[in-house]
């Protein structure tokens, strides 16, 4: 093997930025797509957008400066003319391309001012007998003062100087019917031009197949090893008492459904392990994840633990809060609430009583992990719409409850790690199948996949701006028989650029058209004394009509309200748009979401707008916004700590990916040290998978 080629520190940072950080990440840093220069194609027989390499004479140069300064080259070879023109150039680049000079040049070809052109097409000179390229030649992933040569020229070298062994046993490569790994690896950075092009740009070719497999193993293997780790952790045994379960199911108003009975039992086996549950709770709008979460919180208490349920918004802890402090009163428990709002000296006091163990329920937002707030011994983490914190808060969460270990009563244990809690993450965002298989692996997933009886469908429609008036009058109306109406807005404060409506100026504009009616206001930027004061206004039926931004997306519960108008919905998302909606139909009236939008509509919005009006089902929803959007957006990636996935698409590569699951589990049976350097390959320098 050749010695590696020295890289020099600016380079080194330079490479850092693509998530290069050693030689053996070059061998992974694979082409976006590829130039064909293997052939010349005659100028006489290219066509308007078509990319083409093209061979000839310069017969004319000149610097034009109309209608800014450019570099404009005629091209001739045998049979036809086009031109090279270059919007900024250098002194070099104008020699190059001097009148007599050969050229050889690679680009798109178009209809300009002057004719058939390329613009900034790739230039070199050539003679006679310079050969053409013997593969495709690959174009990459770059960043600025980072060349597309250099970079092959260090890919170049990477794959001359480091090995490319095999991680797969032949057994299984023969199994799945695979390729080999270093003869993938080799032929995407260097495809002959007998490749099918199009196999290569649309990652159908069995060596796009072999990569985006390994990828997809990689992530099953480390989420199945976060799996079994956890089960070597130690976390306090919650065995089910059932005195206070029971007393709370009897004294409910409603009975629970079948799907809420089957998750509370996943959830309670869980808890009575020895070791940290990790667990995800998925439920459409209004299926009933609160009290499943109550259940599995008094379930910590009985055994003597205290509880925290942390939500990402103010509105919606302090929902929680009134609605558990309700429920749970009658069995003589008084949860503390604790958020960043609070006066100091309530902040001190809620504290206390959490460090002394006297409150065994705290309710709040991301204050409940702030240095200052310590549990006495902390059993259960609930954490209501865990995608929107931030991996490190999740953890800081956790840690709080992080305690010596002591010999359990009948399990066994005794050791000297630490306890921690178990956790209980929840999402009202429904988590497409593909992505829980991909992303989630290594949690247990439960889901309520029915909504309790009562819930009454809502009917969507969609109105043009230019219906307003008409939407005005429905609002009146049903405000006028006794209902209750949101009006929501996506921005609080002017923005030109966007042209939206602001909650403020519709609130204006609102108690204007509607004199006769109490019109209440509430967004982010109120302090949460007053939203408070407005949301418990509106619950209590002393206003009819709540102009709101989308911080009542999730928690608010106002059986009354039976019409929501969306204002600029083209705007939001539809995940966004689906919680919004699950803020009507609470009640026994036929509640109506009217989705307002604004002309010209953009693919993307109008593609939105169609799945929302034609569905109400959250799941499915949920897998048309991967479609659309991707995982990386749906998860919130940037903030939850999830790697995304490079090459595979989980959409595409269903089948993949159902390969690489059976293909874990053997290989952590059978094949381990495999497993490790699969892992070792793929993981040593990325993002952990760890869904905190």
């Amino acid at each position: 093997m050749k010695p590696p080629a020295k890289i020099s520190p600016a380079t080194l940072s330079r490479l850092a930025k693509l998530g290069i950080h050693h030689r053996s990440d070059l061998l992974l840093h694979l082409p976006l797509r590829y130039e064909d220069e293997t052939h010349l194609a005659p100028i006489a027989a290219v066509q308007p957008g078509m990319n083409a390499q093209v061979q000839g004479v310069i017969t004319h140069s000149e610097v034009a400066f109309r209608p800014r300064r450019t570099l404009v080259c005629r091209l001739q070879d045998n049979g036809g003319e086009l031109y090279l023109r270059f919007l900024n150039f250098y002194p070099s680049q104008q020699k190059q391309l001097a009148e007599g000079k050969q050229i050889r040049a690679v680009g798109e070809a178009r209809m300009g001012y002057y004719g058939l052109e390329m613009v900034h097409p790739k230039c070199r000179a050539v003679d006679d007998d310079t050969p053409l390229q013997q593969s495709l030649t690959p174009v990459y992933p770059t960043t600025a003062g980072l060349s597309q040569a250099a970079l092959r020229k260090l890919i170049a070298n990477a794959l001359d100087t480091l090995p490319l062994a095999e991680t797969l046993p032949d057994a299984l490569l023969q199994k799945m019917k695979l390729a080999g790994f270093s003869d993938s690896v080799r032929l995407l950075h260097n495809p002959p031009p007998d490749v099918s092009a199009a196999s290569l740009e649309q990652r159908s070719h069995a060596a796009w197949r072999r990569i985006k497999f390994d990828e997809l193993l990689a992530q099953q293997l480390s989420m199945r090893a976060h799996h079994r780790e956890r089960g070597k952790r130690v976390a306090p045994g919650l065995a089910p008492q059932h005195r206070l379960t029971a007393q709370l199911i009897k004294d409910l108003p409603f009975a629970l459904t079948s799907a809420q009975q089957k998750v509370y039992a996943e959830i309670g086996r869980d808890l009575a392990l020895p070791h940290p549950m990790q667990r995800l709770l998925l439920g459409d709008v209004g299926s009933g994840k609160t009290v499943v979460a109550a259940l599995a919180a008094l379930q910590a208490i009985e055994n003597g633990y205290q509880v925290a349920f942390m939500a990402p918004t103010e509105i919606l802890a302090e929902q929680h809060y009134l609605k558990l402090r309700d429920w749970l009163a009658p069995l003589g428990i008084a949860p503390v609430w604790l958020s960043g709002s609070l006066k100091k000296k309530e902040k001190q006091l809620a504290a206390e009583r959490i460090a002394s163990g006297e409150t065994l329920l705290a309710i709040g937002t991301h204050a409940l992990f702030q240095e200052q707030v310590s549990f006495h011994r902390l059993g259960l983490a609930i954490v209501d719409e865990q995608h929107k914190f931030g991996v490190q808060q999740r953890l800081a969460l956790r840690a709080k409850g992080t305690q010596p270990a002591t010999r359990q009563a009948g399990c066994g244990i005794d050791s000297n790690k630490g306890t921690e809690p178990h956790q209980l993450m929840m999402s009202a965002t429904p988590i497409p199948r593909t992505l829980a298989m991909s992303y989630y692996a290594d949690l247990d997933v439960s889901v309520i996949d029915e909504l309790p009886p009562g819930r009454t469908p809502v009917v969507t429609k969609l109105a043009s701006d230019a219906r307003r008036d008409e939407v005005f009058a429905r609002v009146r109306a049903a405000c006028l028989e006794g209902r209750q109406a949101y009006w929501v807005c996506p921005l609080i404060d002017e923005s030109e650029a966007l042209q939206l409506q602001t909650a403020i100026e519709t609130h204006e504009t609102l108690r204007a058209a509607f004199p006769e009616l109490k019109v209440g206001l509430a967004h982010g930027k109120l302090d949460s004394a007053e939203k408070a004061r407005v949301m418990a206004a509106f619950k209590a039926g002393e206003l009819q009509l709540l102009v709101a931004t989308t911080v009542i997306e999730v928690g608010v519960d106002v059986p009354n309200a039976s019409l929501m108008v969306i204002d600029h919905a083209e705007r939001m998302g539809l995940a966004q748009l689906h919680q919004l909606r699950g803020r009507v139909g609470r009640g026994v009236a036929q509640s109506l979401c009217i989705l307002l939008y604004q002309q010209p509509l953009s693919e993307l919005a109008r593609a939105r707008l169609k799945i929302i009006f034609e569905s109400s089902d959250g799941f499915v929803i949920a897998q048309q916004d991967l479609q659309l959007r991707g995982p990386g957006e749906l998860l919130g990636a940037r903030q939850s700590g999830v790697a995304m996935l490079r090459f595979a698409d989980i959409n595409a590569d269903e089948d993949l990916l159902n390969q690489a699951r059976q293909a874990a589990d053997e290989l952590l049976r059978d094949f381990p040290d495999a497993a490790q350097g699969h892992l070792q390959r793929w993981m040593a320098n990325r993002h952990d998978y760890l869904h905190a």
